[in-house]
């Protein structure tokens, strides 16, 4: 973070922490506005991180950029949500405690993008198996079913969740994902009745109607087309040009198939989703006693098929209300519009409790069945709270209400978590703890929640009483029992100048991030649902069911560690690069920024581990320069009285060193990047940093040569370990460049123990035991007995063979799959056709009787070891090598000394291999002949030339390449005495030797010699 300082002028600071005006609104907007411009959306308060919602795709999302920010320090790369994610990752893993972070913004701000963004992190960087990857796809899949359910085009935000969401991740003990959980909180289902001009329902709706097949559509007694349906049509933007419905139904479908959702689970749940679309068809007329009913049955019907309820019982719910007295049960009928309401009351209910069950199911397919079938129980978890923001609208109801009251606790739990840890911190540090002044909303927090007192407590009792409930007597009500409240005003409690402002049936509330009026009728019609009315019992209304949730969700926050991410959003219209400073002014606010930002300020604006600060800015001391051998402790304070701090900017704690002003960090990062373009040492004057003629530039040069020796052993050391590391990992491979250097340090290091421990006489058998790579190290008596035949064949005949020399034979060559039980040896091949020589790859499979060419598990060709009567080979590394069976069996082979070998032995006829020159006849079929012919040319190829014969390229040497002498002792004989040096390669071909001064040449003779085709017979 210190490095990105120097640019603090034209991309800002990466830590509002660190402005020097950090009580100025418009200072800390100037700094956003900064990097915004510049593609930086991401800003830290403290550990707290700020983000603004980019509106376009940033290059900042890729696997290697999570794995940049994967285990490194907090402050050591740009703000980031990895980083806010892989620190709380990292902290759960090494102290075992749990963790959450909270993202929370208006919608459109980004908060679901973010959460989406810090589940793929954790899926791609934590550690898995096979039988965790289902878990994992499990979390990240769930996500699209939830958001099909839970989300909606609004006028912000094309996917805005219309719900609050709190998921936790659940780890084992070795920091892999296992299992998750998710609560949800306050789904809008008044969405499902209602939608605005330029809204729509939940996405779900149109996904089936787009998406389902035709059975699916006729099964359910739907159409494609949303216009049909009244409960899709009031927001006037059923068709959205950047929501693909189709697709988005494909990705829920995939996903509901990773989840477990069985078959029989979709039918019941997407006849559930067809039956609201149902119920929003239903239309009633007046009857002559102005009573409602159904003239037309067909859409009753189809709810009674898709939900399983008799018709009657259905037709008599939604025109009639049940009322209980004593032991009687009385139906009265409802007019029109009572009607109407019922209805629309049991679609919302139904989509309520629907999405509940969704939730539960998907809890019950994330659940630790791992950890609980192995006994494993112990875990760790973090958790994911995607919350909806402080929220005021024109018309302001129920739902912001409950909407402000959860930000007006989560920002109490902010500021006292916040506090608590700096506090901790100090504490922990020896550092006296100042107490900061602060605006502690608990007081507005009380007014909502109290027992008895608060508006929620009030809210309840006006609705269970007897009687009808009004907007007018509730507001009676709370003027009676909270009139006196600082925080809550009403038109008859206001000031001449405020009355004007406050209808007669709102009232306004004054929250921590400004003024909001609620609308009473509103939230009288939302708090409570006529159809769950039940006279045996006092029921839960919606807010005391919100608030109890809210209360177990703080609670469960308390007991975790906590991280913050801040959501903004730019502007109204979605377009990069545009910054509406009125627009994140009021989110500014409205999320709690500069308070938060306040309380971290007042004590001081940057801390850091005297390690850190220490290996950064110890250039700056000659005392501390290259190296500091001392207590980190005592250089950091030998660095800053070198440098000149005052003694009220800064405080020296146990383990860090604390500063107070964020000028005086500024003025040591300007310094060191000064330091890092000169050549001589300085020291740090009252305001500039000035030279010191005392120090000589061989002093500078010379410090800079130790710390560049020092760095270089560093290097040397780093790489040693990473490379035996490595070697220790791949030791029971073959022996290969990754391994070599560990075997052979395992080989000395047996050596000489077993100097010291021979046995005492020959009879003495107790041989100090080799490590098992040197053991697989020493060749079998088979291996020997297949170099023996090998030597026989090739040795001064063939091209490659002393190389081949160190090479052990394996028993199969296949990569992929294990050699067959009766095969001897097992090796790919290309096998050419007979007839077009056409290449095909195979495998050729040796047995004890027999040699069979298998394409797949096919034989394709036996032949009998009895009938062999020769093999050709042609001499040569850069072609491909082929073998001749009688039966025209054509092949190229790869390991040619190992196959070649291995079929001598087999079929017990070394006599027979033949190392050929220049052309070699073979049988095409009865009485037909074939040539394959070997020549040379620029690149290495196998075709059929005009003439029909196949002809075999290899690769002519490139002229003017130096060679050495040794790797032609092949071609032919040498002059008297032998040649030794090199050779040039001319462009007609031929080789000019350079031979060493001998009896028989002098030293400057040149010898030249035609390269030809010429190959050694057998």
């Amino acid at each position: 973070m210190e490095g990105a300082l120097i640019a603090r002028d034209k991309v800002g600071v990466q830590d509002f922490v660190l402005l020097d005006s950090h009580t100025s609104e418009a200072a800390f907007l100037n700094n956003l506005r900064k990097r915004y411009q510049e593609n930086l959306i991401y800003t830290y308060i403290g550990s707290l991180l700020v983000s603004v919602n980019p509106y376009q795709e940033l290059d900042i999302y890729t696997v290697s950029q999570m794995q940049l920010y994967r285990g490194v320090n907090f402050f050591e790369l740009p703000p980031h949500l990895y980083a806010i994610a892989d620190n709380a990752y990292r902290v759960m893993c090494n102290e075992y405690n749990n963790h959450f972070i909270l993202i929370s913004g208006e919608s459109g701000a980004g908060k679901t993008e973010a959460s989406k963004k810090i589940l793929q992190y954790y899926a791609v960087t934590c550690p898995t198996t096979e039988q965790l990857q289902t878990v994992r796809d499990r979390l990240l899949l769930s996500n699209p079913v939830l958001e099909a359910f839970g989300n909606a085009k609004t006028l912000r935000n094309d996917n805005s969740s219309r719900f609050g969401k709190y998921m936790d991740i659940q780890f084992d003990f070795k920091g892999a994902p296992v299992g998750g959980h998710i609560l949800s909180y306050l789904i809008e289902k008044s969405r499902v009745v209602h939608q605005n001009h330029g809204e729509r329902n939940f996405h779900i709706f149109y996904q089936l109607l787009e998406g389902g097949d035709k059975d699916l559509l006729c099964w359910l007694g739907l159409e494609r087309n949303p216009q049909k349906y009244t409960y899709l049509i009031q927001g006037r933007c059923a068709k959205v040009f950047s929501i693909n419905d189709k697709n988005d139904w494909k990705i829920v479908r995939k996903a509901f198939s990773i989840i477990d959702f069985t078959e029989k689970d979709l039918e019941h749940l997407f006849g559930i989703v067809a039956s609201v679309l149902h119920l929003g068809n239903i239309q009633f007329e007046e009857d002559s006693n102005g009573h409602a009913i159904i003239r037309d049955g067909s859409q009753i019907k189809w709810i009674s098929k898709l939900l399983g309820a008799h018709l009657s019982i259905l037709q008599e719910a939604l025109t009639h209300r049940k009322i209980e007295a004593r032991s009687e049960e009385v139906l009265s009928p409802l007019n029109v519009d009572l009607a109407f309401y019922a209805r629309d009351a049991v679609a919302k209910a139904i989509y309520g409790r629907t999405f509940t069950w969704l939730v539960n199911k998907i809890n019950g397919s994330l659940a630790n069945k791992v950890g609980f079938l192995s006994g494993v129980l112990n875990k760790t978890v973090i958790g994911l709270l995607d919350i909806y923001g402080f929220e005021v609208l024109d018309t302001n109801s129920f739902e912001q209400f409950c909407i402000n009251y959860c930000n007006e606790k989560l920002q109490q739990l902010l500021i006292e978590m916040t506090l608590k840890a700096e506090q901790e911190e100090y504490e922990l540090e020896g550092i006296e703890w100042e107490p900061i002044p602060y605006f502690n909303n608990k007081i507005i927090c009380d007014l909502v929640e109290q027992k008895h007192k608060g508006i929620i407590s009030i809210l309840d009792e006006e609705c269970l009483r007897p009687g009808e409930a009004t907007d007018l007597s509730f507001l009676e009500k709370l003027e009676e029992k909270v009139g006196d409240h600082a925080h809550f005003v009403t038109r008859k409690l206001a000031d001449q100048k405020t009355r004007k402002s406050i209808d007669w049936v709102d009232f306004r509330l004054l929250h921590y991030a400004g003024e909001v009026t609620y609308c009473a009728f509103y939230l009288l019609l939302d708090c409570f649902l006529l159809s769950e009315l039940d006279n045996r019992r006092r029921p839960e209304t919606v807010a005391t069911q919100f608030k109890n949730s809210l209360t177990s969700l703080i609670e469960i926050l308390m007991s975790k560690e906590p991280s913050y991410i801040r959501c903004i959003k730019p502007n109204e219209n979605k377009e990069p690069g545009k910054f509406d400073d009125f627009l994140i002014r009021h989110q500014v606010k409205y999320l709690g920024l500069m308070e938060h930002l306040r309380v971290r300020r007042a004590g001081f604006a940057y801390r850091r581990k005297y390690e850190l600060f220490l290996q950064r800015y110890k250039c700056l001391c000659p005392a501390t320069w290259p190296n500091w051998h001392g207590p980190a402790a005592e250089g950091v304070e030998r660095l800053i009285k070198h440098i000149g701090y005052k003694p009220e900017e800064y405080k020296l704690g146990r383990t860090k060193i604390f500063i107070r002003f964020p000028k005086t960090l500024f003025a040591t990062e300007d310094a060191f990047e000064y330091r890092k373009h000169l050549s001589t040492w300085g020291c740090w004057g009252p305001r500039r940093w000035q030279l010191h003629p005392e120090h000589s530039q061989s002093f500078s040069r010379g410090s800079f040569t130790l710390a560049r020796r020092a760095a270089k052993k560093r290097t040397w050391a780093v790489q040693t370990i990473r490379k035996f590391i490595n070697g220790f990992i791949n030791r029971k491979k073959p022996l290969c460049e990754e391994n070599r250097d560990f075997v052979r340090l395992s080989q000395y290091h047996y050596l000489m123990r077993l100097r010291d421990h021979l046995p005492k006489n020959v009879l003495d058998k107790s041989w100090l035991q080799p490590p098992s790579i040197l053991e697989e190290a020493v060749p079998s008596p088979i291996q020997l007995q297949q170099k023996v035949v090998t030597s026989a064949v090739f040795s001064g005949k063939k091209e490659g063979y002393l190389e081949s020399l160190s090479q052990p034979f394996l028993e199969t060559r296949l990569s992929e799959c294990s050699k067959p039980l009766e095969a001897s040896y097992v090796t790919p091949v290309v096998k050419y056709d007979r007839n077009g020589f056409k290449a095909r790859e195979r495998l050729l499979v040796l047995t004890q009787s027999s040699a069979y060419v298998v394409e797949m598990a096919k034989i394709k060709q036996k032949i009998e070891y009895s009938t062999l009567k020769g093999a050709g080979v042609m001499p040569g590394d850069f072609i491909p090598l082929f073998f001749c069976f009688q039966g025209d069996v054509i092949l190229q082979c790869e390991h040619i000394f190992e196959t070649v070998t291995k079929l001598c032995i087999l079929a017990n006829k070394q006599s027979l291999v033949k190392v050929v020159k220049g052309s070699l006849r073979f049988r095409v079929g009865s009485g037909k002949e074939g040539t394959m012919v070997f020549t040379v040319g620029p690149e290495p190829q196998v075709f059929k030339d005009k003439t029909g014969q196949l002809t075999v390229v290899r690769p002519q040497l490139s002229p003017g390449k130096q060679i050495d002498l040794r790797e032609f002792q092949q071609l032919g004989p040498l002059p008297q005495g032998g040649l030794g040096g090199q050779a040039d390669i001319k462009e007609d071909g031929d080789l000019v030797f350079h031979p060493k001064s001998s009896s028989s040449h002098t030293a400057h003779e040149d010898i030249e010699l035609q390269a030809s085709n010429k190959v050694t017979h057998m």
